[in-house]
């Protein structure tokens, strides 16, 4: 196994590089890791894989239901859906299959939701059913006052992103996937035949060169010689209430969708926790994630329209993620034979979901452009993760690992019953984190109703002391 983050880079030439290691970047990885003849890096800008925008996303497991039918999205979140709902199972990533309702608030949103459930249809999901407003609350009783009623779409469900993005890397690395972590790509260029990946840390050389960069795709793109797409960052920013407000929502809520997305929505998490969000703000600056007066104002109007009762608990965080949004409707996927490269463009807040059939698809590009991919195909040994969810039995929780291994039985994290032997597992795994924030993402220490406040000098000390 090979994780870096500091020093010189190999100077052997890889078969295949990947730029970006978010969700997408770590699933392509992850697929062309069974080809054991390939020398194969994944390169990132940050600290840790899943940095950017896949560690801030809503969390949801879509079916595909309100894609444009027939777009390569639609059919790579169909797939990516199921394959995904597997993978989860096997890695014990925790899901839950809440469903979602589709609200309307007026007879305009209302008239709009046969046509939703007749695209629906056409994306191959047939069971929606419109419900009235008798349904409707009885469905979600805590619902504001005035909905009309509702699109009803079974099989939507809630996912831990952070989990499953680690574990496509921790799959990768295992079987020979080379992680260069704070390795920023600066240039790109061709030499010869070959890819110069000019970064923060040095040169790598490469035959093949995968482009899964994200919010900068486009640069990345451009940088040989293409100009299909112009990725403008979409922030979206998002309220995530107490544990205690979990009670008021049973389903997904949201919104009839508009030109700029989905729109804000209400939605458990696996955490326990309720979201409400996301905006949609479309910036200049690729770097400017932080939350807004304006924005969480607009929030708060939203919630309490939607679900007034949410507004009367505790927040416990805010955050913003940025979105790859770009001209297009559709994902903006390519290969380009001559130049032994594939861009993965335009993936936005569907690429969680359509992770793996995207990784699928660009492995089926890259060898009919021509990869030489060695041997057969190789099964690759299954991971299992640390359960992160609510509904799910905690390390504490399990007598069986109590008497084993008493650290799992000795909580540090209090509001989110996380144990030392889960941290310690953390700190000792094949990517560990490269700081507290890493850490919590694997274990949910800190991020609970105190966040931090009373376990902060505990975890920090465990975290130096394994770095030490």
């Amino acid at each position: 196994m090979t994780v870096t983050d500091r020093g010189p880079l190999p100077s052997a030439p890889y078969d295949v590089v990947i730029v970006g290691a978010g969700v997408v970047g770590c699933a392509i990885a992850r697929a062309l890791a069974r080809r054991p003849g390939l020398r194969i890096a994944l390169v990132e800008a940050q600290d840790d894989v899943g940095q950017g925008t896949s560690k801030a996303n809503t969390a949801i497991l879509h079916t595909g239901f309100d894609a444009v039918p027939g777009s390569l999205e639609a059919r790579l979140v169909r797939e990516g859906s199921r394959l995904l709902a597997a993978y989860a199972a096997e890695s014990g990533i925790p899901v839950e299959p809440v469903g979602a309702l589709l609200v309307a608030w007026d007879e305009e949103q209302l008239a709009a939701l046969p046509r939703l459930a007749g695209k629906a249809e056409r994306n191959d999901h047939r069971n929606t059913r419109l419900i009235g407003p008798g349904e409707l609350y009885e469905r979600e009783p805590h619902l504001g006052p005035g909905a009309l009623g509702a699109l009803h779409v079974p099989g939507e469900s809630i996912i831990c992103p952070w989990t499953t993005t680690l574990a496509y890397a921790t799959q990768a690395v295992r079987h020979g996937v080379e992680l260069h972590l704070n390795c920023r790509v600066k240039q790109l260029s061709r030499q010869d035949g070959t890819h110069v990946v000019g970064t923060g840390r040095g040169t790598l050389r490469t035959r093949w060169l995968v482009n899964a960069a994200g919010l900068h795709a486009d640069t990345l793109d451009r940088q040989l010689g293409h100009e299909d797409f112009t990725v403008t960052p979409r922030r979206g920013q998002l309220l995530v209430f107490d544990k205690l407000a979990r009670g008021l929502v049973r389903h997904i809520l949201l919104p009839v969708p508009t030109e700029l997305g989905k729109g804000v929505l209400v939605a458990p998490t696996v955490y326990g926790n309720v979201l409400l969000g996301p905006t949609a703000e479309d910036l200049d600056d690729k770097r400017v994630t932080g939350s807004t007066a304006e924005g969480l104002d607009m929030l708060g109007e939203k919630g309490r329209r939607i679900l007034p009762d949410l507004l009367d608990e505790d927040v416990t965080a805010v955050y913003a993620g940025l979105r790859a949004a770009t001209e297009h409707d559709d994902y903006h996927i390519a290969a380009h034979p001559d130049q032994t490269y594939v861009t993965v463009g335009g993936i936005r807040s569907t690429g969680l979901t359509a992770s793996l059939a995207i990784a699928e698809h660009v492995t089926g590009l890259l060898a009919e452009a021509g990869l030489e991919q060695g041997p057969a195909a190789r099964e690759l040994e299954p991971v299992r993760m640390p359960s992160l969810g609510e509904a799910f039995p905690r390390p504490h929780q399990r007598p069986e690992l109590v008497a084993a291994d008493p650290e799992y039985g000795t909580l540090v994290c209090h509001c989110e019953r996380v144990s030392r032997g889960e941290i310690r597992d953390a700190l000792a795994g094949p990517i560990p984190p490269a700081g507290l924030d890493g850490l919590r993402r694997r274990t949910r220490a800190r991020a609970g109703r105190c966040q931090g406040f009373y376990c902060g000098a505990a975890v920090r000390a465990l975290f130096e002391g394994a770095r030490a």
